[in-house]
């Protein structure tokens, strides 16, 4: 009994950091804006802190899926951007087309390349870094091509709704965002599909001599990245009430930094989607403070950037 006891103590000196620092970070972080910017805590400036991080959300829950089994996706940013202009070019209002299909458009986009990403790694044994980079640089093609680099304006009032609308007090972005949330918090905790896929991630080929049809697990969590990096570019793209091709830019890094700072393990295997959403908050508020305070946009990139690596160094020392 006493040695289970000091096992435990010598687990949670080890885990305290990778398993609470993040929330701790998230805490100290709006402290220390609002004693510097009380207004930073205001309803306005919540409720859009909140639009934006759902949006953000979506792609860091599908990048969780993914990275747990040991992969990557690094076409999730220009995959939201493609679906966000497909769905522009349909939501036009001179197409006279309802917003339900506009949206089925843009989702459908985020299938194809979902599909596309998950037979390449797990069916063609591509390495998933390259795969995902070769499916960046299509997905930016098509963007490019749809419109000639030329944004798409004059959405229909419904489409843009989806973006920028809200249901009483809540954004109905922040409703999408709790829904997909629920769903795959039960999908990862409550099923047996989720506990293959942190199968697959501990060990790939255990999880496959154990019965496990590792390919198809692998190959379903790059589609709903691409589902989810898709319906992240709809709602943007209604927010800002037309297509524009930059959309996506840069979001993934987002993305991966909200996973490792969640405390997911870039091995595979270990991690939980709370931790995500903490860490999408720390991302969003920290882009939001930095607004606040001034901070030129240019320096916020090496801000994010340093707040990467260090999480990836807190991720190496837990697993030390």
């Amino acid at each position: 009994m006493s040695a289970k006891v000091k096992k435990n103590q010598g687990m949670t000196k080890k885990q305290f950091i990778a398993t609470y620092g993040s929330v701790i970070g998230l805490v100290l972080l709006i402290a220390i804006i609002t004693i510097i910017k009380p207004r930073f805590v205001s309803g306005t400036n919540l409720r859009n802190i909140f639009r934006i991080a759902s949006i953000n959300g979506l792609l860091a829950i599908g990048m969780t899926f993914v990275v747990l089994t040991g992969g990557i996706d690094l076409s999730v940013g220009a995959v939201m951007g493609c679906a966000g202009m497909y769905s522009a070019y349909f939501a036009q209002t001179s197409m006279g087309y309802p917003a339900i299909a506009a949206i089925l458009v843009g989702v459908l986009v985020g299938l194809m390349f979902g599909i596309f990403n998950g037979v390449c790694v797990a069916y063609l044994k591509v390495p998933a870094f390259v795969g995902t980079l070769g499916s960046m640089s299509i997905a930016e093609g098509l963007t490019f091509l749809l419109s000639n680099a030329k944004p798409i304006p004059n959405l229909t009032d419904s489409f843009k709704k989806i973006g920028g609308g809200s249901i009483g007090a809540l954004p109905i972005p922040c409703i999408i965002m709790i829904c997909v949330l629920a769903v795959c918090f039960i999908l990862l905790y409550k099923t047996r599909y989720g506990r293959y896929v942190y199968a697959v991630g501990g060990n790939q080929n255990a999880a496959h001599v154990s019965g496990i049809n590792t390919k198809k697990i692998i190959c379903s969590v790059y589609i709903m990245a691409g589902v989810l990096s898709a319906l992240a570019g709809v709602i943007t793209t209604a927010r800002v009430t037309s297509g524009v091709t930059s959309t996506g830019s840069g979001y993934e890094t987002d993305a991966i930094a909200a996973v490792v700072i969640g405390g997911t393990s870039l091995a595979g295997g270990k991690g939980r989607l709370w931790g995500t959403i903490v860490g999408i908050l720390i991302m969003q508020f920290l882009s939001n403070g930095l607004d606040m305070l001034g901070v030129n946009a240019y320096y916020q990139l090496l801000v994010k950037g340093f707040v990467v690596i260090g999480a990836v160094m807190l991720d190496s020392l837990a697993a030390d």
